[in-house]
């Protein structure tokens, strides 16, 4: 039985090797114009005005982003300040070089034609740190894939079932009749995404197996090096990210709120940002390297808990001039 799977496993590497050999720039460019393609977003759809240096104190020290009070989907309320934190994160675009040191990332929005289903996953996975990362992980491939639900190990479609609702379930088995399943698996995909399917069909349980297809051990091949790891991206509120991926599987961010963000009419009537990292896909700047989806901290303590209707509110502060100090709750 082991010697036939390790067969199938290698003659899926060989197919791969033989597709990934032949798809060039051009081939990437279409797939990510295909409204079919599950995950189209790239650094075309990051707005480059918003790449800029923000006027960050000299010395100024980052805090743990873990220590400030969340909403209760797990977005984070910050005054103006410097924070970082560790955060899982998820390939979505298998068939490509993991992140390298060089590589400059920046936050695009998520497209394609399952950003639904992809969003929902990344977004769930903050509050079910319970979930192992892998299977997380897994189920991405089989989305981006198309790989059959039925397919997937129990652990995955478990995984699945507690990220998802129902409906989304069933989209992912086949919709109705299977029509959707049987339509989606006859479109065309990317070396990468064909070889993860094929994986998926045998039935390998394998993580290892999965990942040596995903995440080719070669270089990324950078086209404009002028795009630096270090340079911040400011958001349209006023603040600013930037992302340090150290593998596909994590990436240390870091948020600044200057001081005068709160006099833009962003924020005429509220005293804080809302930061929700898993709302965006991180993409590199000219460079093959792979497209990130945000999970959730890896280390997950919450502080506090911001319950809210509709736009997170911070509960009112106990001073009469609260401009700039952190929102208080109950522990």
């Amino acid at each position: 039985m082991h010697k036939h799977l390790l067969t199938n496993l290698l003659f899926a590497v060989m197919v791969f090797s033989c597709v990934s050999t032949t798809r060039r720039t051009g081939t990437e460019t279409a797939n990510r114009n295909n409204i079919n393609t599950p995950v189209s977003s790239g650094f075309e759809d990051v707005d480059t005005t918003f790449i800029m240096q923000p006027d960050l104190p000299a010395g100024k020290t980052a805090v743990s982003l873990m220590e400030q009070p969340r909403t209760e989907d797990g977005a984070f309320v910050l005054i103006p300040g410097l924070y970082e934190a560790d955060f899982k994160t998820y390939c979505l675009q298998p068939g490509t070089p993991g992140p390298s040191a060089n590589d400059a990332y920046f936050q695009a929005p998520l497209k394609g034609a399952r950003k639904e289903i992809i969003q929902t996953i990344l977004t769930n996975s903050r509050t079910a740190s319970h979930l192992e990362q892998k299977n997380v992980q897994l189920l991405l491939w089989s989305v981006v894939s198309r790989s059959d639900f039925n397919k997937l190990s129990p652990p995955v479609q478990s995984t699945a079932r507690q990220l998802l609702s129902p409906k989304q379930v069933f989209e992912l088995q086949g919709g109705v009749m299977g029509v959707v399943k049987t339509v989606a698996r006859t479109l065309p995909s990317p070396g990468g995404q064909h070889s993860i399917r094929q994986l998926f069909d045998m039935g390998i349980s394998s993580y290892d197996a999965y990942e040596r297809l995903a995440v080719v051990n070669t270089p990324s091949v950078m086209r404009r090096p002028d795009f630096k790891r270090d340079q911040w991206y400011k958001h349209r509120e006023g603040y600013y990210v930037r992302y340090f991926p150290e593998s596909y599987k994590q990436t240390r961010i870091q948020v600044y709120v200057p001081e005068n963000v709160m006099d833009s009419a962003a924020h005429d009537t509220e005293d804080y940002v809302v930061f929700d990292p898993a709302s965006w896909v991180v993409v590199p700047a000219y460079s093959n390297a792979q497209r990130l989806g945000i999970g959730g901290p890896v280390l997950d303590i919450v502080r506090s808990v911001i319950h809210t209707i509709g736009k997170p509110k911070p509960a009112p502060p106990p001073k009469e001039s609260s401009k700039g100090k952190v929102p208080e709750s109950n522990q």
